[in-house]
């Protein structure tokens, strides 16, 4: 009988630093990874599943982006509609999201997410096809969550959704590109006022700011104090940030220099999710729980 150990704290943080690569790579996506693992996890709470479970499909929101490091920044930030061809080299993230995850220790935790939040219920999603409950439930959860997240953020192109147009076409697909359950479960979460305090958020309490030039996508931390600089990783402005209520309004001051944009670790997102790590037997953490998604 496997002893019961809590997880490396180490290397589940190693894992989830991955998904940071991503977030460097497009700044319309700041906050991105922690709203989908927050979106997930709130749903896999609402529909009752375990602790286990729920970690599992938490850290698999966080890191289901995790192949588009290997497309190329001009089908990435592309504003415009891709050609088949670009979306062909979309499509191959989620086998190459799995592939990179293969040698990390705790790759099994957040490999369904990473490898299957493509796909559809009516069979029609990639990379594979699968349809129905084929698709594992940890990648099921993470697809919706994407996709609303999709819905409710601005991009270059176009202003995020309103959460309540973003929920009329989630159910108006629903039983297509997302199981009904979920998105009747998704849709309570709403009524519950469980959604807004992630929706244009990267973190607990901390709004994503609005660069004057290109909308709402800086990123401050919680300790971001009145006064305080920042900078918009998509235009390099340096502004100061000024206190408005909840979050702040942006000043430019100026170009960031270059060691102004080094990537700064997110480590109080990283001990967010690794806190709610179970305490479970060695075993889970060696990949041996693929049944757990079966329930």
């Amino acid at each position: 009988m496997a002893t019961t150990q809590p997880v490396d704290k180490k290397l589940l943080t190693s894992l989830l630093a991955l998904a940071s690569v991503i977030e460097l790579r497009d700044p319309y996506t700041g906050g991105h990874s922690w709203r989908v693992g927050n979106f997930s996890r709130l749903l896999a709470e609402r529909i009752g599943l375990e602790r286990a479970t729920i970690f599992r499909i938490a850290i698999g929101g966080f890191l289901h982006d995790l192949g588009k490091i290997g497309v190329p920044d001009a089908i990435l930030r592309n504003p415009s509609r891709l050609t088949e061809a670009e979306f062909a080299v979309i499509k191959t993230h989620p086998a190459m999201g799995a592939e990179l995850l293969r040698e990390h220790p705790l790759a099994e935790i957040a490999h369904d997410a990473v490898l299957s939040h493509h796909e559809r219920p009516d069979g029609t999603g990639y990379p594979a096809g699968l349809a129905g409950e084929a698709t594992p439930l940890a990648a099921r959860v993470v697809g919706l969550a994407d996709a609303f997240d999709a819905m409710t953020s601005t991009r270059s192109y176009r202003p995020g959704m309103p959460i309540a147009r973003a929920l009329e076409i989630v159910n108006e697909e629903q039983g297509r590109q997302f199981d009904a359950a979920l998105v009747t479960a998704f849709a309570s979460l709403h009524r519950d006022d469980r959604l807004a305090h992630v929706v244009g958020h990267s973190d607990h309490g901390v709004q994503l700011v609005t660069c004057p030039n290109c909308g709402p996508i800086i990123t401050v931390g919680r300790a971001t104090a009145d006064g305080a600089t920042a900078v918009c990783r998509n235009c390099t402005g340096l502004f100061r940030m000024h206190a408005a209520g909840a979050t702040f309004t942006a000043e430019q001051i100026g170009t960031a220099t270059p060691d102004a944009l080094r990537p700064m670790p997110e480590t109080e997102v990283f001990d967010e999710f690794a806190a709610a790590a179970p305490r479970a037997s060695s075993t889970f953490f060696l990949g041996r729980i693929g049944a757990l998604l079966g329930r």
